[in-house]
């Protein structure tokens, strides 16, 4: 007679008790990119709406600014590394493809031999991310998840290269997810567009990040746009019910697009940490949360929607609850 595996444990609820972030220190504006390139603050700020981004130095390496970003989260979830036993980091830009940064980024952190592993899934990095820890805590797997997005995409653009040059910036954010009395973090929603993979491609290392502008605008502004709804459904809200939208910040174009036509309430919080953060790809969710807690915008149980989409094509979003 086969044993029989052992089922695992009645599927429990999962909350964000924390965001963190990292931004480096270095402020890269567009004026300064019009020294190295063809271009003009009055171009770029109309074109993607970013003034400036931040550009990591060599000692801010994609470990060390998930292990700041990833220790804000822990602090503001009020717990310690030792409480963390999953680490999932998820990033596009390492500079080599072995080892994955997430064991060294515990190990720094002091978090005591957690499950850890990395995650690639570009600007949809963070949501996948959130998906996997949320699905991790609600099966037993684990207690206490910590989940960074981090990107050093300045040393993957061709900085004479103007359709990316002007977009793509570094950066870091993290959450901590933990079991919860109450559901705090809706089932995902995900896809992809595998026949477009070169939209956004990186070929080889010793190549750089290459970028079909427009074939990215059409697939967010339709196909991605219509998922709005459909991640609501599966939270069972409306979109009425939405405190506050942080969409990957791509450009200040997509979200405008994004947001037209669609049934938010008209106080609904829109993230535009794009303007002073640039695209950080896999970062550029968290950092946006962050942005917006940190100025008021948003507050403890407000009910955020989010979306992540890029390379791949691919996408992931859920709505969470506001720590």
């Amino acid at each position: 007679m086969n044993p029989s595996l052992t089922p695992p444990p009645h599927p429990r609820n999962t909350g964000v008790l924390g965001f963190g972030q990292y931004r480096p220190s270095r402020v890269v504006t567009n004026d300064d990119l019009s020294k190295l390139v063809d271009t003009s603050d009055e171009w770029i700020t109309s074109r993607v709406g970013i003034k400036e981004r931040r550009y990591a130095d060599d000692d801010e390496t994609i470990v060390a600014m998930s292990v700041a970003a990833g220790a804000d989260a822990i602090k503001a979830a009020g717990l310690s590394a030792a409480d963390i036993d999953l680490v999932i980091v998820s990033s596009c830009s390492l500079e080599t493809p072995l080892p994955g940064a997430a064991p060294e980024v515990a190990y720094q952190l002091g978090a005591n031999a957690p499950g850890a592993y990395d995650l690639n899934a570009a600007c949809a990095g963070f949501c996948y991310s959130l998906a996997a820890a949320d699905q991790a805590i609600r099966t037993g797997a684990s207690e206490r998840a910590l989940v960074i997005g981090v990107e050093k995409l300045s040393q993957w653009v061709d900085h004479t290269d103007r359709s990316t040059s002007i977009i793509f910036a570094d950066g870091a954010g993290a959450a901590v997810l933990a079991a919860s009395p109450e559901q705090g973090i809706s089932p995902v929603v995900w896809g992809s567009a595998g026949d477009k993979p070169e939209a956004i491609i990186a070929r080889r290392r010793d190549t750089k990040l290459e970028m079909d502008g427009r074939a990215v605008f059409r697939w967010a502004t339709t196909d991605i746009r219509d998922q709005l709804t459909r991640i609501c459904d599966a939270a069972g809200i409306t979109l009425r019910d939405v405190d506050a939208f942080v969409p990957h910040q791509a450009n200040t174009r997509i979200i405008d697009a994004m947001l037209r036509g669609q049934d938010f309430r008209d106080d609904v919080v829109v993230a535009r940490d794009i303007e002073y953060a640039g695209n950080t790809s896999s970062a550029s969710v968290p950092l946006a949360v962050c942005a917006l807690a940190d100025t008021g915008h948003i507050t403890s149980g407000d009910k955020v929607l989010t979306i992540g989409f890029g390379a791949g094509l691919t996408f992931a979003g859920q709505i969470f609850v506001m720590p």
